[in-house]
């Protein structure tokens, strides 16, 4: 860390905020903030957060950084009122590498006015100026997607997944990664004012989906045409047993790819993990069909394309004793709302093996039209399989062309 670098005198005044390193002063305003569950869910800060965790924060690991090189932390404070709004800083660097990481978070009381992005801006502006940096890497446990969006919205690359990361005690294994290069921070911010209307930008797709992923996953209802009100909810314990039944089902073999023979442990996985797996990375949705009495109906999955953000396919697997309901069709057309007006989807496709006529009533029921065959399309148990293949548009449901659009900037 060169001299500029040195605590005494560091001092960042950008886009109305004041950047500076922590001081005694700062103990309760540190203590009151990280009482929040949010900052104790997502960040290392201790939980229970006591006086004294902020007093050894402020006083000696604050400090200790500073004075070895291995961080740079400040505290963010409003320029005009001096109020305590968050902390921003580089939890790690590397001077071999001329590399370090940033972690930041936002007081409650603070929250919804960018601090974070401008925070972050700022301080990794000052790391490439002042301290010779070369790219600045931003880290995060999968499913924490409002640290996720600050970082777009920094200027970020999120690079990827990083396999069994250093999570939360409580959290998952896995991490978002991501990295800034100085070029990256002048397209995001080039004149150092604050957040701008780039794509992760208020109302933008990437700002509307992190709304909605970092939100429990919600409960959706249908009514098929014999008045029987299904919830569309996520998996549960209770629906193991009749998930295995579902899935050792002669059709269900036939024309799924569910493992065969069909374990009580691979129920477990699609409960347990599969699910919640999607939910938390944001790729899509599992929701389990059930009727007034809580009875497993079957699953339908909402899956949205790597390649393009606005096409998502679903696949859907019915119990033998709801099937020739209609609860199908009601679930899936529900499904399918949602997936148009939440996450502003643009079409959504349905495949099927070739023969499969009750997957295919099911689709065109919730109306979709079908296209066609794609030759070879399926892998379905280690054969190449010709593939029906049909999609559903927001018109079709009677929705505007872009339904997700509506209230978008709110």
């Amino acid at each position: 860390m060169n001299q500029n670098s040195r605590p005494d005198g560091v001092e960042i005044v950008e886009a109305g905020l004041l950047l500076r390193p922590w001081r005694a002063e700062d103990v309760e305003d540190v203590h009151r903030a990280c009482q929040d569950p949010a900052i104790q869910r997502w960040t290392a800060v201790p939980s229970p957060y006591r006086l004294e965790d902020a007093i050894d924060f402020v006083t000696k690991r604050a400090p200790r950084a500073w004075s070895t090189g291995s961080g740079a932390p400040f505290v963010v404070r409003d320029a005009a009122t001096g109020e305590l709004l968050g902390s921003c800083g580089l939890i790690s660097i590397d001077p071999v590498l001329r590399s370090g990481e940033v972690g930041y978070w936002t007081a409650p009381w603070a929250r919804g006015r960018a601090v974070a992005v401008r925070a972050t801006r700022a301080v990794c502006r000052w790391a490439f100026a002042e301290l010779g940096l070369r790219r600045i890497v931003w880290q995060a446990e999968v499913g924490n997607h409002a640290s996720r969006l600050v970082a777009l919205r920094a200027g970020f690359q999120v690079d990827g997944r990083l396999r069994l990361a250093d999570p939360h005690p409580h959290g998952v294994r896995d991490g978002w990664v991501g990295s800034l290069l100085p070029d990256d921070l002048a397209a995001a911010d080039p004149d150092g004012t604050g957040p701008t209307d780039g794509p992760a930008g208020k109302g933008s797709l990437e700002a509307r989906r992190t709304a909605v992923f970092a939100a429990p996953q919600p409960v959706l209802f249908a009514r098929p045409a014999d008045g029987t009100e299904l919830r569309l909810r996520p998996l549960h314990e209770p629906d193991l047993d009749a998930i295995v039944r579902t899935c050792r089902d002669p059709e269900s073999i036939r024309w799924t790819t569910v493992p065969d023979p069909y374990q009580r442990s691979d129920a477990e996985f699609f409960v347990h993990e599969h699910g919640p797996t999607v939910w938390r990375r944001g790729t899509g949705a599992v929701f389990a069909i059930v009727d007034e009495s809580d009875r497993y109906a079957g699953v339908v999955e909402l899956r949205i394309s790597p390649s393009d953000p606005l096409v998502a396919d679903l696949g859907f697997v019915v119990s033998p004793w709801a099937r020739g309901r209609g609860y199908c069709p009601a679930a899936v057309a529900a499904v399918c709302v949602w997936g148009f007006t939440a996450l502003n989807l643009a079409r959504i496709e349905w495949r099927a093996n070739t023969g499969n006529t009750a997957s295919r009533r099911v689709a065109e029921k919730a109306g979709f039209t079908f296209e066609g065959t794609a030759r070879h399309a399926l892998n379905h148990r280690g054969n190449r399989v010709d593939a029906w293949v049909g999609a559903l548009l927001p018109g079709d449901l009677g929705l505007p062309a872009d339904p997700g659009r509506t209230g978008a900037d709110d």
